[in-house]
């Protein structure tokens, strides 16, 4: 089963559990998911009208939990954790993985330095052995660990929930690509015709030079034979140069005095 297909399956459950509980009943099943080692993504859940009606009440700390793990990190817990329940371990590490996709959505090229702070790790060994185990073996990241320069070089990563106003500003970055992109189809093409109007052009250019290098050809033919049959007439023509050079082969008779 691929990633996406699990992930539709985790949330599709979690939303008719959190649709079918109020209050503090919505604790456990936030907890639960928010603990699960194969769901990445909440916003479906923070939609659920119950989920939604935590807000300002009582209960609201869950819902606060639940809005961290769509769209906060880790420091986001460290600088807030004073309102917050404490954190499970399996929750933990969400977050932490969490925080590495939050990252790898501006920069991908990811220094250890910041991975380390943001991640609260000690040494290069602990962050290399989560980016590896928990990270590219969970199927959320793929990258390269570039030991020489201290930095995690990001290839793929998965996305996470759309923050609130974020969704407009996404549109505008689609819509300016989209405009790019049809300009740049647009160059194309004429680049394209342009290219085939200087093909035709050679093409053209090619049949002109061949049919000339083919006149040239007979003419050439026709003078040398024109040239030939010059010379075979001469050398046909009776007392030609042929009876001339015969009649000097012959030997002149000697004239006897006269008495």
């Amino acid at each position: 089963m691929d990633i996406e297909q699990n992930q539709a399956e985790l949330i599709d459950n979690f939303v008719k559990q959190a649709s079918a509980q109020k209050g503090t009943a919505l604790g456990s099943v936030i907890l639960e998911a928010t603990s699960h080692p194969s769901l990445f993504a909440f916003s479906e859940i923070l939609a659920v009208p119950t989920v939604a009606e935590l807000e300002g009440t009582e209960n609201s700390v869950y819902l606060k939990v639940l809005q961290l793990f769509a769209h906060g990190t880790w420091s986001d817990y460290r600088s807030n954790c004073s309102s917050l329940p404490q954190l499970v371990p399996d929750q933990v590490l969400k977050l932490k993985q969490l925080t590495v996709l939050t990252l790898a959505e501006t920069n991908k090229v990811l220094p250890y330095d910041e991975l380390m702070m943001e991640l609260d790790v000690m040494n290069v060994r602990e962050l290399e052995d989560f980016l590896i185990n928990e990270c590219m073996y969970a199927g959320i990241v793929r990258g390269k660990l570039d030991q020489l320069r201290r930095c995690f070089e990001i290839q793929f990563a998965a996305g996470r929930d759309l923050r609130p106003g974020q969704l407009g500003s996404m549109i505008q970055t689609l819509s300016n690509w989209l405009g790019t992109s049809d300009n740049l189809l647009v160059s194309i093409q004429e680049k394209i015709k342009w290219a085939d109007t200087m093909s035709e052009l050679d093409k053209k250019h090619r049949k002109e030079v061949e049919a000339r290098v083919e006149e040239v050809k007979k003419s050439i033919s026709v003078k040398a034979e024109v040239e030939f049959r010059g010379l075979e007439d001469i050398y046909s023509e009776p007392g030609g140069v042929m009876d001339y050079e015969e009649d000097r082969s012959r030997p002149k008779r000697r004239r006897h005095p006269r008495s």
